[in-house]
């Protein structure tokens, strides 16, 4: 069992923020210590304070405690501020044990938003360069029923010719994640809220969803909004997406449309995530857990570094704490630094680093 001392935490300072560190699979456990060490930096050269605490979760979990979401490790949550999540070896999991699940980690703490940048650098490769769109996803709604439904399923097949799913859009729902994408809009440089939907063909469905983000922008005379059918906007992020700031949308869209993001500017490896509650955060990049390279020491800790960086950033907003904001904002220009340096990536970004090699380039470019 990874532990703490393992690790050299602790407290950076005095009381502070609280946050939680669970490693995942895999690759998790190469790509969090990066993101973490970054973080500890940042934290060191501002005077955060922060206390970290180290929690199982996925396999090591459930072999150590016979669940994936152990219950001192769901306890354990609820008092944290906010966590990084490393990526699950979900697909690995043997079927038909409710023990071996993808841990509802995002239901059960009613993580409402997902925030995943897409974000383009010069000298790496990708299908369009100066893209820089930050979606922001739905989490607890739409026909993706293993994180809406409480009990039952959102899918039954009443014979074998006929399937029937369920779609679900409240007027809170969609009038909180309007407002989380309205309040990262009011920190860009653009500051502009695109709102995809399909309100002519779901007149009830996407239809309320348009008109909670209607009302929304109403309190946000400083940010300019739009709406776009989401057939027309998965078309022109291909071919035009510099055009985008702020994307809000739906659950199940937002699942499509941020895969899109990815690979408009890399794929995976540069898709950092965030997820939001009304009082916690967890940083989760959305990439897999990389079975066929985990221990190689190859893999890519940009998404999970960036996914730091964005908790780092909500916690200083969230908590009204200059540290932790001006800490968020060393991460991002020492992650700048080392990505358009290219002296020290790995070999999917066109470099020769290995992981530690990667997050410990980006750790010295914070304290310097």
């Amino acid at each position: 069992m990874i532990t703490a001392a393992a690790l050299d935490l602790g407290r950076t300072g005095g009381a502070g923020v609280k946050i939680g560190i669970m490693h995942g699979d895999d690759i998790g456990r190469e790509v969090v210590p990066a993101c973490v060490k970054v973080m500890q930096a940042a934290a060191q050269r501002t005077g955060l304070a922060i206390e970290w605490q180290t929690l199982l979760l996925g396999r090591q979990g459930h072999e150590e405690h016979g669940n994936t979401l152990p219950e001192i490790t769901e306890k354990a949550l609820w008092k944290l501020d906010g966590w990084i999540m490393g990526p699950i070896g979900h697909a690995a999991y043997p079927r038909n044990d409710p023990t071996w699940v993808m841990p509802p980690v995002r239901k059960k703490y009613e993580l409402f938003a997902a925030i995943r940048p897409s974000r383009s650098y010069p000298n790496i490769h990708s299908i369009h360069k100066n893209v820089d769109i930050a979606f922001v996803r739905e989490l607890t709604e739409g026909m993706l029923y293993s994180e809406t439904v409480v009990a039952g399923s959102a899918e039954f097949r009443p014979n074998d010719g006929i399937t029937v799913a369920m779609r679900v859009i409240t007027r809170r729902g969609s009038a909180r994640v309007a407002r989380e994408a309205f309040e990262i809009a009011r920190t860009r440089p653009r500051k502009k809220v695109t709102a995809a939907h399909k309100e002519p063909v779901y007149r009830l469905a996407c239809g309320m969803f348009a008109e909670e983000c209607r009302k929304v922008a109403r309190d946000y005379p400083d940010v300019a909004f739009e709406e776009a059918m989401i057939d027309t906007i998965s078309m022109k992020l291909v071919m035009a997406p510099q055009q985008y700031d702020v994307v809000v949308t739906s659950n199940q869209f937002g699942d499509i449309l941020t895969d899109i993001g990815a690979g408009l500017v890399g794929g995976l490896g540069l898709a950092p995530g965030l997820c939001v509650g009304e009082r916690q955060a967890m940083a989760q990049a959305t990439h897999g857990s990389a079975p066929d390279i985990a221990g190689k020491g190859i893999a890519n800790p940009y998404a999970m570094i960036a996914s730091g960086q964005m908790l780092m950033g909500w916690l200083g907003r969230k908590h009204n704490e200059p540290k932790a904001v001006a800490a968020a904002g060393l991460m991002q220009t020492a992650i700048d630094r080392v990505m358009t340096e290219g002296q020290v990536l790995t070999g999917d970004l066109g470099g020769k680093a290995k992981t530690q090699e990667m997050g410990d380039a980006i750790a010295a470019a914070v304290l310097q």
